[in-house]
């Protein structure tokens, strides 16, 4: 149990702080497309070498997972590019605030989609992250730069695709490892990637002269290849509601992250939001009772 809470947390850890090497990316000179592509490329590659040398069975898009997981990885590229526009626009740590409007986006959408309707709780849960949000981002506060229109809204968008995956990426790909789902899945985004940022750092030397092939190995391995291994590997022992819930890490480790590296200002009054938005995502999570959590249990075997 503690050992699968360790592969979690560290996993959420990753997550977090993308959007704060992202932005020193920035500061170095790279552009969106070259920070996109390359996380995607070098992940792709990771992972297409560790399901190579696992001596798993390799499915190709003439089956229905492969092919699925692969369409899949789509919104996953859309995610990392609009994530990415935004904390160009906005505080890394407003980014991953915004990103996280996921929690309740989900709940939304396995509503409209599924006809799974949200518990008293998890409304109530749905409000607390709003509310949260708002002090979380420092609206009270705020300079016009970190109310960036643009910001905001690509940040609401990342939101958005990166809700299409989570209520999607559980009901495909069942069939295939974790290593050559999330293969597959890289694979995908990678290909949309390329189509919208075509790699010319490949051919106008910028790959090596501005060290973009440095910035690749942390993006990619922080962004594609550790958190899928560590989730699948850790999710099984904590179980779908802790596991969530550990998720949530992702959130302060981002805003500290900015905060030590960025030097961004976080005042006392978003504190505050960010602890309301991580009581909100456990509120939602929790579970009580020994059926739920054998429902839980048999819900993730598949």
């Amino acid at each position: 149990m503690w050992k699968g809470i360790l592969l979690v947390l560290i996993g959420a850890c990753s997550f977090g702080i993308l959007s704060t090497i992202v932005k020193l990316g920035y500061q170095h000179g790279l552009t969106l497309g070259e920070v996109c592509s390359v996380q995607a490329g070098f992940g792709m590659v990771a992972l297409w070498f560790i399901h190579m040398i696992s001596g798993a069975t390799t499915y190709g898009l003439k089956n229905k997972d492969a092919r699925t997981s692969f369409i899949l990885g789509s919104s996953t590229g859309l995610v990392s590019i609009t994530y990415y526009q935004a904390v160009q626009y906005i505080p890394a740590s407003l980014g991953i605030i915004l990103l996280m409007q996921f929690t309740w986006m989900s709940m939304m959408a396995e509503w409209l989609i599924y006809k799974k309707k949200p518990t008293g709780r998890q409304w109530l849960a749905v409000a607390l992250i709003l509310a949260g949000t708002f002090l979380a981002g420092g609206i009270l506060n705020s300079s016009g730069a970190s109310l960036n229109l643009k910001g905001l809204g690509f940040g609401l968008l990342a939101a958005f695709f990166y809700t299409i995956f989570i209520v999607v990426s559980g009901r495909v790909g069942r069939a295939l490892t974790p290593v050559l789902k999330s293969a597959w899945i890289v694979t995908g985004a990678f290909i949309i990637i390329t189509l919208i940022f075509p790699p010319l750092y490949l051919v106008n030397g910028r790959f090596t002269e501005t060290g973009l092939w440095m910035w690749g190995i942390p993006l990619a391995l922080f962004g594609t290849v550790l958190p899928p291994f560590l989730f699948s590997k850790g999710m099984p022992q904590t179980g779908v509601a802790l596991g969530a819930i550990l998720s949530a890490a992702e959130l302060p480790v981002a805003t500290i992250a900015a905060t030590i590296f960025l030097h961004e200002h976080i005042t006392t009054v978003q504190i505050i939001g960010i602890g309301i938005i991580l009581g909100a995502i456990i509120l939602a999570n929790l579970r009580f009772g020994k059926a739920r959590n054998a429902e839980n249990e048999a819900g993730y075997s598949h």
